[in-house]
């Protein structure tokens, strides 16, 4: 197996699994499955190699690396994020809570989400974060009322729609306004927003922002959206004879899931960006804008993996008498809802022993009430899988343990951080005492 899903300090050597030198065994032993484990060093190294690269890339001109907190985020990642420097986007009034929590410096806080409620708006004015994304113009009044009650000028961008839709290699130039976020470019929506912006003093209109998609190989979408947002922010320039200082051209950069994949890096991406951002200024006589952008599945994707235990085993005969091999794991939906979600697509190894059994054609189930509840559709394991073998799936970083359930009261697992050998719990299992804590009983 290729070893581009995993981290960079897990090991395969001998068809056992190990991260930071700690075999699966042990690590199962220690924390018990399902549970999550994350390679804090590559970590640390995907964050930084990012905010780097944006400043090798763009020099005085580098706007900010946010990670995006939707994609995985606890206290303690707070806290490395505060550590390493760069900022975070948050969209909700949890995500805001957990990055104070952590030490983040709320002038490093990007606001997003398109239906902030009144109190969550309330509290980022209230708290300074740098900006606030603004998606509707509903939202352009509230923030505006929250900066006029705590007496600040709340510094804002307007989350724009360019007509692009980018997931993975798919791209469909003015053909994709039909969503919930943004204010479009083509129907005019966007510039009355600007308009609106205008009308309120409590707000300083710092410049534009778009997200493309996820999953994107390949730079071109960022580039065609790059092109379209500094044609806006041309039309600003010459009806408010002033130009908008920042660009902030989100996120989506693609991770691999399963062989065959690449994982999209910084080098990759950042110096074709560079270069359309310089050619679209040059084109409308523009100063080149702080450029920021916002990786989040990129930098936490990669730098975790689950484990899960085998609990059972079965053979299913298929179409044209074929056998599917079922294996039932101790998780499931609840820790792993992309592939109900979106198809989503990963790999799998046997985590603590070598096999040289013929592989078999598998499905890989979890364990909850639902014929959905797959982790991944089709797979090739050993037959000789068996009820007690451990399983790894890589690349589960992001979405895994964001969108965990407690589906059928299902606990979720933990997470655990791994660095230099040695293992802690940073976010714990929850416990049937969790499940309870919220009924009342009459």
């Amino acid at each position: 197996m290729s070893m581009n899903m995993w981290s960079k300090n897990a090991s395969l050597a001998g068809a056992t699994l190990s991260l930071a030198g700690i075999p699966a065994a042990q690590l199962a032993k220690d924390f018990g499955t399902p549970s999550f484990f994350l390679d804090e060093d590559a970590y640390r190294s995907r964050a930084l190699a990012w905010h780097n690269g944006l400043h090798s890339e763009f020099g005085p001109n580098a706007g900010t690396i946010y990670y995006a907190a939707k994609s995985f985020i606890c206290t303690a990642v707070a806290q490395w994020i505060a550590d390493i420097g760069i900022g975070i986007d948050v969209c909700t009034g949890g995500e805001l809570a957990v990055a104070l929590n952590g030490g983040i410096d709320p002038k490093k806080i990007e606001v997003h989400g398109n239906n902030k409620s009144v109190a969550e708006i309330d509290r980022a004015v209230s708290v300074g974060v740098k900006t606030i994304v603004m998606d509707s113009l509903f939202e352009i009044e509230r923030v505006a009322a929250a900066a006029k009650k705590h007496g600040v000028r709340q510094a804002v961008m307007l989350r724009l729609t360019p007509g692009i839709e980018a997931h993975t290699h798919e791209k469909i130039s003015t053909a994709h306004e039909d969503v919930k976020f943004g204010f479009s470019i083509a129907s005019g929506a966007a510039w009355a927003a600007v308009e609106s912006v205008a009308t309120h003093p409590e707000l300083e209109l710092l410049g534009v922002h778009c997200h493309i998609g996820s999953q994107i190989f390949g730079s071109e979408a960022h580039e065609i959206a790059t092109d379209r947002l500094i044609g806006f922010m041309a039309k600003y320039r010459d009806a408010y004879k002033s130009e908008l200082p920042e660009l902030d051209l989100g996120g989506g950069f693609g991770i691999a899931y399963i062989d065959g994949d690449v994982t999209v890096e910084p080098s990759d991406v950042l110096p074709q960006i560079h270069a359309a951002v310089k050619k679209a200024c040059a084109q409308h006589n523009l100063a080149i804008p702080l450029v920021s952008l916002e990786p989040g599945r990129n930098i936490v994707g990669p730098t975790m993996f689950t484990l899960y235990e085998v609990g059972t085993v079965k053979d299913v005969v298929v179409d044209g008498g074929k056998i599917r091999k079922y294996v039932s794991v101790d998780g499931g939906m609840s820790d792993n809802a992309r592939t109900a979600l979106y198809d989503a697509q990963y790999t799998a190894v046997i985590a603590q022993r070598n096999s040289t059994a013929p592989l078999a054609l598998t499905r890989l189930v979890g364990k909850h009430c639902e014929t959905g509840d797959i982790i991944i559709n089709e797979i090739q394991l050993p037959s000789d899988v068996a009820p007690g073998d451990l399983i790894a799936t890589p690349a589960t970083g992001a979405y895994g343990r964001s969108m965990a359930s407690n589906y059928n009261h299902v606990p979720r697992p933990p997470v655990v951080a791994v660095k230099d050998g040695k293992a802690r719990v940073i976010v714990r299992r929850e416990n049937e005492a969790d499940l309870l804590s919220l009924d009342v009983k009459e």
